[in-house]
């Protein structure tokens, strides 16, 4: 079932996206060489929980960590610990709220010091991926116009789209229908209708598209070694366009 939000409840997941988005921006300072993933996974968790929200990954079907950070070839699902950035590195931040009842969800990807051309390009256009998806987005029109357009992008400029994982519905729970894939045709998925709410979320790589799971059993890594980038914002559908709720 596709929820349909009220104003009043989108503007509760906007706050709840707020907390996300500070979150964000107050880690930022913190992603330089030789800090531990597990200090950013600590220091976001408690910057949720001092601002009064509740990070929605942890425990979430045993998820052992307050958000998830991956480097790299680490596509999604990073989990923290001892392992120290090095110079050169990306890693991305995937952090979500519960605040007051309802979840946002957002990532995004970093780079740790100075960063080669490769992943400079990587992340310049997974992020400009994202904004084209969204600017497909308003009532009325079908969601695979969204998804047809990243794809497009993407694969335009050379990289890899990750088919396994996909974007999804948020709200009263953290993942929810309907399903939001960087892929597919123009013309195509369910119609959008004001008051829905979505994460959207490329995921793409440097090279082939093909991932593969860890022996953790979260950790989603690129086959071929790879790096890959994660851009994301939670939107609500309006009449003439969309919202972003993990903004300012």
């Amino acid at each position: 079932m596709i929820n349909i939000y009220s104003d009043d409840e989108i503007k509760k997941i906007k706050e709840s996206g707020h907390i996300t988005y500070m979150c964000h921006q107050h880690m930022k300072e913190f992603i330089k060489p030789g800090v531990t993933t597990k200090f950013l996974d600590d220091e976001a968790g408690k910057f949720i929980c001092d601002n009064g929200g509740v990070p929605s990954c942890l425990n979430y079907e045993g998820f052992p960590r307050n958000i998830c950070v991956s480097v790299n070839d680490e596509v999604v699902h990073g989990i923290g610990s001892d392992r120290e950035l090095k110079e050169g590195d990306i890693v991305t931040l995937d952090i979500c709220t519960l605040y007051n009842g309802y979840h946002s969800d957002s990532a995004w990807s970093y780079p740790v010091g100075k960063i080669n051309k490769e992943k400079e390009r990587l992340l310049y256009h997974t992020e400009k991926a994202l904004y084209t998806g969204l600017k497909e987005l308003k009532a009325g029109v079908p969601l695979g116009n969204a998804s047809a357009r990243i794809q497009q992008y993407a694969e335009k400029h050379g990289l890899g789209v990750v088919r396994e994982l996909v974007g999804h519905g948020v709200g009263h729970e953290l993942h929810e229908d309907p399903d939001v894939p960087n892929f597919g045709k123009y013309n195509t998925g369910i119609i959008l209708k004001p008051g829905m709410v979505i994460a959207v979320e490329p995921m793409l790589t440097a090279g082939k598209r093909y991932v593969a799971v860890l022996d953790d059993d979260w950790t989603i890594v690129t086959q071929d070694g790879s790096p890959a980038a994660h851009y994301e914002h939670t939107v609500a559908i309006r009449e003439d366009g969309y919202e972003i709720l993990t903004g300012e």
